[in-house]
């Protein structure tokens, strides 16, 4: 392999690396600690912004862009209350019965 074509894969090989770093580096210190939380709070976060974005786009209409944003917030308590029942984590089952009611609700936005 030739001198500049080593040079640039190794630099292309650190550039990589740096940002590959760096986006694990934004990942918070909460998010760290309860990376089943993070994962169904962030699915919940992308579903708001589906439904927003539906709603503007006029695939939904307010009435069922309110029911969408309701059954979100009562995925979003029953999250937290599962939570206060194991000191702040969600089990395994509970994240996938979670994610299976968000997979519901998901179905429902654009239909």
């Amino acid at each position: 392999m030739k001198l500049s074509a080593r040079i640039m894969l190794i630099s292309l090989s650190a550039l990589t690396f740096a940002a590959l770093s760096g986006s694990a580096a934004a990942e918070t210190e909460w998010q760290k600690q309860h990376p089943r939380r993070a994962e169904v709070n962030h699915r919940l976060d992308h579903q708001d912004k589906r439904i927003n974005r539906e709603r503007k786009e006029g695939e939904i209409n307010k009435q069922q862009a309110r029911e969408l944003h309701q059954q979100d917030r009562a995925i979003r308590q029953q999250e937290r209350a599962d939570a206060r029942q194991n000191h702040g984590h969600i089990t395994k089952q509970e994240q996938k019965t979670l994610n299976q009611e968000e997979n519901t609700v998901s179905k429902e936005i654009g239909k």
